[in-house]
């Protein structure tokens, strides 16, 4: 027994032995079975359709996305000279440092910045650049992270809040928010390591704008992120020129990149910095690692940006809604939009609305949206508006954005179907019997699928109306509900952190108990008990 543990080796063995089984295997002679791993691999093919492909081979049904870039739903679909370098690059090995300097230098070139880097996606980005701000290249710093900082604080405008600046707060810096210039320029200090905005129009146009943040931060030597994470890489970068330092794109949004890739734009020693931070090396950042395949995927994507005819793009998209909206016009009481691109750099591409009055239609946007999504094929679109029995004024929206050829016609035949020939849809249930009484303080745990969470309501009571407080264990929010007999909804939108969790709770009144289950948008479901306090 002494024997065999002796045998086994540790990750640090592994790495110690590398170089000297990395020489024995070179000198070695090659089997049958060794030299045949040598041959070249076969060109790259699909083998999958529509009716038998390798998700569905697992359980899953594929979908055709008019909605847009969301990672929910997997992102963008990858150009073809995407897929084909990820593959070539499959098929050798390459010494990393080297391959992000080659692949920088060139994505820098095409992008007009001083130096890139590939990233895990934007949020990557995000967060590598804060690291880098922060400990830049000392390893003692690095290591000692999230701990120990030099510098610890980041520094963003208020209306810049948003879900993704959890890049910023995973490496542990005190966020702090601004909201005018004297503000600005009193909260820059020793500690201030950078400054974060969101892109998008009112970045132009707040006075916290993009060129105004930067001028006060190149006053200060403070460096400047700006996360334009779907926008359209414009050359000359509208960023930089407004004197940002980085700034970071997705890979797989408008420039049909991989999927786990972005990019970040900088100067060569910030960039460096960032990447010294992230995977191969052993540093803050080693769970951010970027392959072979992503680097060399996303700089085919930025090469094909630009070189793609981008005007036939939004061209063809637009052919694409006319079509759909083509297939619904003739019915009654339904009307259609086409929204154009604005100034707006982000999911650049004309959308189509599709309204109606549910009420004469017989069927209501969410209805519609829940049709196509268990139809075959699975259809996904944006919107869904419209709930029985009060909210008859529907709507669907429907972004061409990552359609593939043909699926229009899928699309337009499938609404055209759903709207056409609605199905009978019942109004929600009258529950029968005196309404309930939730007036009063309740305390509440909800039973999350790990965990539990303890909460306080405090209602007030109009008929069947609901209004109150919901405490939360850390943030608070806004309560409004209805009572139906003895079941009631109530429903809420607790803002966190830039971000917002929306709550249903959903659940019957026993006396001086409530319980039931509670939805949670993106972040599951999970059920809850009340007892009246």
């Amino acid at each position: 027994m002494s024997l065999f543990r002796k045998a086994r080796w540790s990750r640090r063995d592994v790495l110690k032995q590398s170089g000297l089984l990395s020489a024995a295997v070179a000198s070695a002679p090659l089997t049958a079975s060794a030299s045949s791993l040598l041959e070249p691999l076969s060109p790259l093919k699909s083998t999958g359709t529509a009716s038998d492909n390798l998700y569905k081979q697992i359980g899953l049904r594929p979908i055709i996305n008019a909605r847009g870039t969301f990672t929910i739903i997997s992102g963008s679909q990858s150009l073809p000279e995407v897929k084909q370098a990820m593959y070539e690059a499959s098929q050798h090995y390459v010494q990393m440092d080297e391959l992000m300097t080659a692949v920088g230098a060139e994505i820098a070139m095409h992008m007009g910045a001083p130096s890139a880097i590939v990233t895990n996606g934007c949020e990557a980005a995000i967060a590598l650049a804060t690291v880098a701000c922060i400990c830049g290249t000392d390893p003692e710093l690095s290591q000692s992270m999230p701990y120990k900082k030099a510098r610890n604080q980041v520094i963003i405008p208020r209306y810049s809040r948003n879900p993704y600046d959890f890049g910023i707060r995973m490496s542990g810096p005190d966020l702090v928010e601004v909201e005018t210039e004297d503000e600005l320029r009193a909260k820059i200090g020793e500690q201030t390591a950078m400054i974060y905005i969101i892109s998008g129009p009112r970045a132009f146009k707040e006075p916290l704008s993009i060129k105004t943040v930067c001028a006060i931060a190149k006053e200060k030597g403070i460096p400047v992120f700006v996360d334009a994470a779907a926008e359209e890489p414009i050359v000359p970068n509208i960023h930089l020129a407004a004197g940002a330092t980085f700034v970071g794109y997705s890979g797989g949004k408008c420039m049909r990149g991989p999927q786990a890739a972005g990019v970040l734009l900088g100067p060569k020693d910030l960039c460096a910095a960032a990447f010294w931070n992230a995977a191969p090396h052993h540093n803050w950042g080693r769970a951010l690692k970027v392959g072979k395949e992503e680097a060399m995927g996303m700089l085919a994507a930025v090469r094909m940006w630009y070189k793609r005819d981008h005007a036939a793009e939004q061209k063809q998209w637009l052919e694409w809604d006319h079509s759909i909206a083509n297939a619904v016009k003739d019915i009654p009481g339904v009307t259609t939009q086409i929204n154009m691109p604005d100034e707006d750099l982000s999911n650049r591409a004309p959308t189509l609305s599709i309204r109606w009055d549910a009420a004469k239609v017989g069927i209501t946007g969410s209805e519609v949206v829940e049709r196509l999504d268990k139809g075959t094929p699975r259809i996904l679109v944006t919107g869904g508006l419209g709930k029985r029995p009060d909210m008859m004024n529907s709507s669907i929206g429907v972004m061409p954005y990552m359609m593939q050829p043909g699926d229009y016609k899928v699309v337009a035949d499938a609404i055209s179907n759903a709207l056409r020939n609605p199905g009978h849809h019942e109004d929600p249930p009258i529950y029968p019997g005196p309404v309930a009484n939730l007036s009063g303080r309740w305390n509440v745990t909800i039973h999350y699928i790990r965990g539990t969470g303890h909460q306080q309501f405090v209602l007030e009571q109009n008929g069947v109306g609901l209004t109150g407080e919901q405490k939360g264990e850390i943030y608070s929010a806004t309560l409004q509900g209805k009572v139906n007999g003895d079941h009631a909804v109530l429903t809420s939108v607790m803002h966190q952190n830039g971000y917002q969790v929306p709550f249903t709770f959903t659940g019957v009144v026993a006396g001086s108990n409530f319980s039931g289950d509670v939805r949670l948008g993106e972040y599951g479901a999970a059920t809850f008990t009340a007892t009246k306090a």
